[in-house]
């Protein structure tokens, strides 16, 4: 084998198969959980997405009203997903327990939305109403950035603190075999 330019030996193509097996070893359930999670967000954004414009734009509902009865029915659709596909494989605790805290993270998560939507549209709506105070200036404030930055603290406490503990011992594997 020839050096690199920097004098080092090239790194067999074994080494950085054996790298990737170690971290797709270590982090695959993260990607799993991750995969999952995304797409019942994805069927809860849908969901989020259409009830805010039917209640904000066709039933003249205000903008954080609208946007709050449109989380909280997400929020329930994402609930059931996430309990029973995106974490079946954690030890359950009680069922109160895991809805009062995944409605208290989903509360702080449509705060993180809200704050976005309001500072889109009274904030900057007051200096720039033309821009900022039109359905898609709302859409992207509530919607993309909003739904966004909740999504990331969502899944964050979720898993830290609303389904914890140890895989239950009859539960299917989540990690999947390499060849």
């Amino acid at each position: 084998m020839s050096a690199t330019v920097t004098g080092d030996q090239p790194t067999p193509s074994g080494a950085k198969q054996g790298l990737f097996r170690r971290l797709w070893h270590r982090f695959g359930h993260l990607v799993h959980e991750l995969g999952k999670f995304g797409a019942v967000g994805g069927v809860a954004f849908v969901i989020d997405l259409a009830l805010f414009n039917l209640l904000v734009y066709v039933l003249g509902v205000e903008q954080l009203a609208g946007k709050t009865i449109a989380t909280v029915v997400a929020a329930t659709v994402a609930f059931v997903g996430n309990r029973f596909w995106t974490w079946r494989h954690r030890e359950r605790s009680s069922m109160a327990r895991e809805y009062s805290l995944y409605f208290f993270f989903n509360a702080v998560g449509l705060g993180i939305a809200l704050a976005c939507l309001a500072v889109s549209h009274y904030g900057l709506g007051s200096v720039w109403p033309a821009v900022f105070k039109t359905p898609l200036a709302d859409n992207i404030s509530a919607n993309l950035v909003g739904v966004a930055m909740a999504s990331t603290f969502r899944f964050w406490s979720y898993r830290r603190f609303v389904f914890v503990g140890r895989a239950a011992p009859d539960a299917p594997d989540v990690v999947t075999k390499s060849d």
